[in-house]
């Protein structure tokens, strides 16, 4: 039985949900400092929520997009774009748009 360093995939995932919930747990209390500094008065308990919530779905929205950059990175998605029709390349403005394929 081999175990990888630092646990596995499930382990992996925990840290980041762990981390995910910290950062925004630590943007909404520093939102709600600000708010009160500036004068915004006291939140109700809707507006913790509603912040809470915020501040956690762009964390969540953000995350899911680096991962899904990493993995297009990782699995070589980008390599498979077909660039034969970018204007900058040398003889694309000898092509005819009837040239065109889907």
């Amino acid at each position: 039985m081999t175990s990888t360093p630092g646990g596995g995939r499930l382990a992996r995932f925990l840290r980041s949900l762990v981390l995910a919930v910290s950062i925004s747990a630590a943007g909404t209390l520093g939102l709600a400092a600000y708010w009160r500094l500036i004068g915004g008065g006291q939140m109700s308990l809707h507006g913790w929520i509603a912040m809470g919530l915020g501040v956690l779905g762009t964390v969540g929205l953000a995350w899911g997009l680096m991962a899904l950059a990493f993995r297009s990175d990782r699995d070589g998605w980008d390599d498979q774009v077909d660039n034969s029709f970018d204007p900058g390349i040398k003889g694309a403005e000898d092509r005819k748009d009837d040239d065109l394929y889907y």
